[in-house]
């Protein structure tokens, strides 16, 4: 360890707490009591109120040998952001738990509360508490993310109907493309330890790259639906992939889809990417995960709306269910659409 760097014990926990959390300025009117107390105290008045919460476990969610802890708190801090937009709601506050293995220092852990605090100043959330504890295997974060929305106005996966449209925001596979451009390099750069002359091949791939290291919620998919008057019959946000979640909304509403494979958004990167990799690009597209993008239906009546959107397109539409979920390949054939994204156990 560097002699400039503190041992988390010199500290304590609560000492760590308060280094980590003071002057974060309270952001929303709901936040009556954050951090200092021992429990946070909101008031939501007479909106819904959201909670989701995600655990991230090193060497099984991330990998610090190219995962920057900066990036790290930002990207644990979004995707909370992302499920609360996927419900067609607004985040408001955040709790941070950490379990921490003695090869971090406070520096270290600063850092990672950097990037959680860029993430709370850019969509405008308080964190409003936490816990830490020892751990004897690596870096563990779990955060849970309050939010709100009006009353009836809370979207869910069950409510798509048999002529809905399907949509999706941004391009898919950018993600997974770049998780597997980092993980090759990784092995690339154990082969030349010590070879002072080695630089990762990243040129001309940084969107892939951000895109796995530094996700955004899709905020501005929900201003716009707003904006346009449409509120979604079902939404999702694309986590363990397209495949998947397009299963899990047909399940939850009793219906079946039909996707067009020539309708899925792929960025010019990702399909280099690709190519390189010998990888079919559909399957990367509706299997890779991570992109954090929204999944949505739309009534049929909203078709010139959702059509006019910039952070959308149509890829498909709900068909009843007895009719099954499909991909329609550019060359006409139905091949069945399956859950092969990412599996927890």
């Amino acid at each position: 360890m560097n002699n400039s760097e503190t041992e988390i014990a010199q500290l304590g926990e609560f000492g760590l707490i308060e280094h980590l959390t003071r002057d974060m300025p309270v952001k929303n009117e709901s936040t009556v009591k954050a951090v200092g107390d021992d429990a946070a105290v909101l008031h939501y008045g007479d909106k819904e109120t959201l909670v989701t919460t995600d655990l991230l476990l090193e060497g099984i969610h991330f990998d610090l040998t190219y995962c920057p802890l900066k990036h790290l708190g930002y990207k644990a801090a979004v995707v909370n952001f992302s499920d609360i937009y996927a419900m067609n709601g607004t985040p408001r506050q955040i709790t941070v738990s950490l379990g921490i293995s003695k090869r971090f220092t406070v520096e270290h852990i600063e850092e990672l509360y950097a990037g959680i605090r860029l993430a709370c100043e850019i969509y405008g959330v308080d964190l409003v508490g936490g816990d830490t504890s020892a751990s004897v295997t690596g870096l563990l974060i779990s955060i849970t993310c309050l939010g709100e929305a009006e009353k009836g106005e809370v979207v869910y996966r069950s409510g798509a109907r048999d002529t809905d449209l399907i949509c999706v925001s941004g391009d898919l596979g950018a993600a997974y493309m770049g998780l597997q451009l980092l993980e090759r390099e990784r092995v690339v750069s154990k082969e030349h330890a010590g070879d002072d002359d080695f630089h990762p091949a990243f040129e001309g791939r940084e969107y892939l790259l951000e895109r796995q290291l530094k996700p955004e919620a899709r905020r501005d998919v929900i201003e716009e639906l707003r904006r346009l008057g449409v509120k979604p019959t079902a939404m999702m946000d694309v986590s363990d992939g397209l495949s998947s979640e397009l299963l899990h909304i047909c399940k939850s509403s009793g219906v079946g889809c039909r996707v067009y494979e020539e309708r899925i958004p792929i960025d010019y990167q990702t399909a280099v990417q690709a190519e390189e990799f010998g990888m079919n690009l559909v399957t990367a597209a509706l299997n890779g995960g991570e992109d954090y993008e929204l999944l949505f239906t739309v009534p049929l009546a909203d078709h010139e709306k959702v059509a006019s959107m910039k952070t959308a397109r149509i890829i498909g539409r709900i068909t009843k269910p007895e009719l099954g979920s499909y991909l329609e390949s550019r060359d006409g054939n139905e091949i069945a659409i399956r859950a092969q994204g990412w599996k927890a156990f």
